[in-house]
């Protein structure tokens, strides 16, 4: 039987028997429904995300959303003081005293003197922890590149910070641009930002005028969480109701506190009321002289407010809800909270394990968006104080070289540990000098030319650093002096 014959059957029609069993898989196929309890329309799901929107990223991030989650998250890092202390902690812990910077090629040193010379003058590592904490409470900050004749350096490049409200359209009846103050071009690429004259919280006229910057001397350092997102939001916004939450939680078990405390005793009695109006009226009060005796009429009886306030449930809900506000940036509870009591070693390093890459990200994303732009520019600025200069090192403006910024590390809890793991590092060759120097915050070439002279100088008072052999005066050897836990005297 042929293959036709096999389909139609002998007589040519279709077989309806093979059909059949062929339809009635995909029929059953077609009855089925993906089902997501998410996108169930039922009516608690309804109100829970009654909220939710289809919008775009920009138009999401509307002007006066941005500005109600600035002020308010402003308020929070303000009056609450975990609030402050969080975004105080990540930004030491981002930057810590500040980025080294490393050049490999040739003119290294000089280069690197000269940056550390225009770092000190400008406060530099003051103005990137700055930088962070502004990003963390107002979602964005934007550097502009200034001179500044006042720079106590031989480059005199500045950084000028606003705050994300000093870069919008002008006026209430200004056509906004498409980036609330950033004009872009077709591909995205910034061209002009606008820079109001004067902060709109000041309550100058000259809030109402900008001046157009070109966009190659501003820095817009922002944290992007959509694709297309041009503006920024406070890092801390999903923590913010939880904020207000512990507030007035807070205040309330307070408030319950004081009230039952304020009240020193109360009276009372079973008995039933008298008709002679000798029974005291409800909520009368009383002094009582201190350290008095009294006798109360009889069936009356003294007894004292016992607070509720704090309950024991105030430390774990506290705990838990500093737990959840830290989670959005990533933060171990013990760091949020200052309080590493109910931690031991090893959950310490392990919960510290995602914050550190946590911070090394955002260093990364500090070092692509702010300090290879600042280099660039400080560079070009460099190469022209280095030809005014007579016999000075001459540095090629054609090529920007490259570069390593070395970040301080966190510190080791067991120094000795610490000292050992670094010197078996350097014996195999997994490290070097420069990089460990750095990793405190340390000049290699510094520290080498200063073991130099302390070299030469023990070398001139007739003085070495060598350990002395042998235990020092007074330590109990093995085989003599007395024993710590024993009165024995020692064996001749």
């Amino acid at each position: 039987m042929g293959i036709m014959a096999k389909i139609f059957g002998g007589s040519g029609t279709p077989n309806t028997a093979v059909a059949a069993s062929k339809d009635a898989p995909r029929s059953r196929l077609q009855r089925l429904r993906a089902r997501y309890d998410a996108a169930a329309d039922a009516p608690e799901n309804r109100k829970h995300w009654a909220n939710a929107d289809a919008l775009s990223p920009n138009a999401a991030l509307s002007p006066n959303v941005r500005r109600t989650l600035r002020i308010r998250s402003r308020y929070e890092i303000a009056n609450n003081s975990y609030a402050k202390g969080i975004v105080d902690t990540l930004a030491h812990d981002i930057i810590g005293i500040g980025p080294q910077l490393q050049v490999n090629g040739p003119n290294s040193e000089a280069i690197e003197a000269l940056w550390n010379e225009w770092a000190r003058s400008v406060s530099f590592a003051d103005k990137l922890r700055l930088t962070v904490r502004s990003a963390a409470e107002s979602g964005e900050v934007f550097l502009r590149f200034v001179r500044n004749d006042m720079v106590m350096s031989r480059v005199q490049l500045d950084l000028r910070l606003y705050e994300a409200d000093q870069v919008a359209a002008p006026g209430l009846f200004a056509p906004l641009t498409n980036g609330d103050g950033i004009e872009f071009d077709g591909f995205g690429n910034p061209l002009r930002y606008s820079i109001l004259k004067a902060h709109p919280g000041s309550g100058s006229s000259d809030s109402l005028q900008a001046d157009p910057v070109p966009a190659s001397q501003v820095i817009h350092y922002f944290r992007m969480d959509r694709p297309g997102q041009l503006r920024g939001i406070p890092w801390m916004t999903p923590a913010l109701p939880l904020f207000a939450q512990l507030r007035r939680f807070t205040l309330a078990a307070l408030t319950a506190a004081e009230t039952a405390a304020s009240i020193a005793l109360a009276i009372g009695t079973d008995a039933p009321a008298q008709d002679d109006g000798q029974d005291p009226e409800a909520m009368d009060t009383f002094d009582l002289e201190r350290g008095s005796v009294t006798v109360l009429p009889p069936g009356y009886k003294l007894s004292q407010v016992q607070p509720a306030q704090p309950t024991a449930s105030y430390e774990m809900f506290k705990r838990e809800i500093l737990n959840e506000m830290a989670r959005c940036l990533n933060m171990p509870f013990n760091i949020a909270a200052g309080n590493s009591s109910s931690y031991n070693y090893a959950s310490g390093r392990l919960d510290h394990q995602t914050y550190d890459l946590s911070i090394r990200v955002l260093r990364a994303h500090i070092e692509a968006i702010i300090l290879d732009r600042l280099f660039a520019e400080f560079y070009r600025e460099a190469v022209a104080v280095a030809r005014a200069l007579p016999g000075s090192v001459r540095l090629d403006a054609a090529i920007i070289p490259t570069r390593t910024w070395i970040w301080q590390s966190r510190e080791h809890v067991d120094p000795a540990k610490e000292a050992s793991g670094q010197q078996t590092r350097l014996l195999n060759g997994t490290t070097t000098l420069r990089a460990e120097c750095a990793e405190r915050g340390d000049d290699w070439r510094e520290v080498l030319a200063q073991r130099a002279r302390e070299r030469d100088e023990l070398a001139r008072l007739g003085l070495s650093l060598t350990p002395i052999s042998g235990a020092p005066p007074g330590t109990p050897a093995s085989d003599g002096g007395k024993s710590p836990d024993t009165n024995e005297e020692p064996k001749p």
